[in-house]
């Protein structure tokens, strides 16, 4: 019986290549092909569905490791020293402009014998800087689009990657930024700006370096999809932040307090930027590297908008 199904096995295969080959050239089969296939057919059509099931299973592996060989390997990766001079360039230039706004703002008071705006100007533009200082930065720092995020639906930074099952319903981002982490910087930082009776200090800009970090790692992680790099960014936007929080603190302990609340969403955020790394390999199965890279020969995805 086992060398009876070899042979049908064989005669099977060898018919199915004759059919195929004059398929192939739009030439009918033979005669004596069309006669064998339908005098044999109980024999013949359970071999020929197991070849074309072998057949179909070899053309897949086949397929696979041409996709494996043409995946680009950490070998053919170099360091993108484009990238992070880019970066570098944009949080140089953001902090300057920055530092040379505020300065102009005291300047421009002193010569009218102020020393601050306001309360409710001061506040309404300490808001602003917190939601729309990437419009200091060079980079294109897109923001996950918030009706879309809202909605549920994909946009840059949000569901167009594998994300962690535990990530938080679209809508709470919009609440949290507009309504929590935007008025919290907003009034700790018109509280350092009155008790240090002028705009351009180092508590305000180590907000403005907290900020800028967040820009340049909102075009890595957003824009450029880059799950490694985006996992050092972050840390740079949370103990940026920190940082900033233990600087307002020096001059009005709760001012210090009410910006340091704000790393309590960062430090979810972060969690959830690490777990997102995790969960997506790259072509080769490995995890994206902490440092941005990019293949030989290719030119850099970091681009500057303006």
């Amino acid at each position: 019986p086992d060398q009876s199904a070899k042979m049908n096995l064989l005669r099977s295969t060898l018919i199915l290549l004759v059919a195929n080959s004059a398929d192939g050239f739009n030439v009918a089969p033979a005669a004596g092909i069309s006669k064998v296939m339908k005098g044999r057919s109980s024999d013949i059509l359970p071999a020929m569905a197991q070849t074309q099931s072998m057949m179909s299973k070899r053309g897949s592996q086949t397929k696979s490791s041409l996709m494996a060989t043409t995946s680009p390997s950490p070998s053919d990766t170099e360091l993108d020293t484009s990238a992070i001079l880019k970066y570098g360039v944009a949080a140089v230039t953001q902090l300057s402009l920055i530092s040379g706004f505020f300065y102009g703002v005291d300047y421009a008071l002193t010569a009218t014998g102020n020393s601050v705006l306001p309360t409710p100007v001061t506040w309404i533009m300490c808001y602003a800087f917190s939601l729309k200082s990437r419009t200091f930065n060079p980079l294109n720092n897109e923001r996950p689009n918030r009706q879309k995020a809202v909605e549920g639906e994909k946009s840059n930074g949000f569901k167009d990657r594998v994300q962690p099952s535990w990530t938080p319903p679209g809508v709470v981002f919009p609440i949290m930024w507009l309504l929590i982490i935007g008025p919290l910087r907003a009034t700790s930082s018109t509280m350092i700006i009155e008790s240090l009776g002028g705009y351009f200090s180092l508590p305000l800009m180590s907000l403005m370096l907290h900020l800028t970090c967040g820009d340049i790692w909102n075009t890595i992680n957003n824009t450029e999809k880059r799950f490694g790099t985006s996992v050092l960014g972050i840390s740079t936007v949370y103990f940026s932040a920190l940082h900033a929080a233990y600087r307002y603190y020096e001059v009005d302990p709760l001012a210090g307090k009410l910006l340091g609340a704000t790393a309590i969403w960062l430090t979810i955020a972060s969690a959830l930027i690490i777990d997102t790394w995790r969960l997506n390999p790259d072509q080769n199965g490995e995890r994206g590297s902490l440092l941005p890279r990019k293949a030989v020969g290719e030119e850099s995805v970091t681009t500057f908008s303006w």
